[in-house]
């Protein structure tokens, strides 16, 4: 696997909309800017990159991992194929193998691991959806992380992204019923 560069972004929330966070919140999202190798290929065989993606979440969630102020609680992923690339490029890195190593090195995850995809020329950014790793409808988790890797995609490069928090929003105040008061979820 070509790895040109890897970008970590982290994001912890203290306050929002002038009150304080219930807790704060830690968002971590770990970009590995990686050479795409059906970039400019009219294929339907996308074998090559099916076990990258493993590779890519073991790699990337460890790193994640170590930088989260406690453990993680939601996840996502997400990826940005170069205009040269298809956006099935990303499917086959983020779907068939990188959730294993993510779930494993968070101890769990009975909850589907939300995603993004899209192309993008260097510079775009993408919004990288994040869910409770246990609760798909954990109201108070429904989050993502804007991310980008500057310089990147290359036309022949794929940004693949991991994205971890260790809390749901900082002042959640929905839920399934409708609005209510920070503290008072069912």
């Amino acid at each position: 696997m070509d790895i040109r560069r890897i970008v970590l972004v982290k994001d912890t929330i203290f306050a929002e909309a002038g009150l304080p966070a219930i807790e704060p919140v830690t968002r971590v999202a770990v970009c590995a800017v990686i050479a795409n190798p059906l970039a400019g290929q009219a294929t339907d065989n996308l074998e090559v990159l099916i076990p990258l993606g493993a590779k890519l979440g073991e790699q990337l969630v460890r790193e994640a991992l170590a930088v989260l102020r406690r453990p993680a609680v939601a996840y996502g992923k997400a990826a940005i194929v170069g205009v040269s690339g298809d956006i099935e490029h990303a499917a086959a890195l983020l779907h068939p193998r990188i959730g294993k190593p993510m779930r494993d090195a968070i101890g769990g995850g009975q909850a589907i691991i939300p995603s993004n995809v899209k192309i993008g020329a260097a510079g775009a950014e993408i919004d990288v959806p994040l869910g409770h790793k246990d609760d798909v409808w954990s109201f108070d988790h429904f989050d993502t992380i804007t991310v980008s890797a500057p310089g990147a995609p290359r036309p022949d490069e794929i940004v693949v992204v991991v994205a971890l928090s260790d809390g749901g929003r900082p002042r959640p105040r929905v839920s399934k019923a409708g609005a209510i008061l920070p503290g008072n979820h069912a």
